[in-house]
């Protein structure tokens, strides 16, 4: 898995592309979620390129939405494909995200 992080009208843009799987979720959690623990935006999670996501990219999700609402910003998640949509549906996150 890879990402991009970039500032777009004023937010703060994640690009995530390939399997956000347990290897890769140990390999970037780290960055991610120190990235997220100072946060100053609002933070778009934008999965247009993940094809697949396991349990522990789930919980790095979840620990950048906590770091984003401990200083009063929100988290959205966009474009995501119906396999990794149904791992949200699956797991009741489709509930606790945002999306845009």
């Amino acid at each position: 898995m890879e990402t991009n992080i970039k500032k777009s009208d004023g937010k703060l843009v994640v690009s995530f592309s390939g399997r956000f799987d347990t290897p890769s979720a140990v390999k970037h959690e780290k960055d991610l979620i120190q990235l997220t623990s100072n946060i100053d935006r609002d933070i778009i999670l934008d999965c247009s390129d993940m094809r697949y996501i396991a349990s522990a990219g789930l919980r790095i999700f979840l620990a950048i939405l906590k770091n984003a609402k401990s200083h009063g910003f929100h988290v959205y998640v966009r474009n995501l494909s119906d396999d990794v949509e149904k791992v949200f549906k699956t797991t009741g996150f489709i509930h606790i995200f945002e999306f845009c």
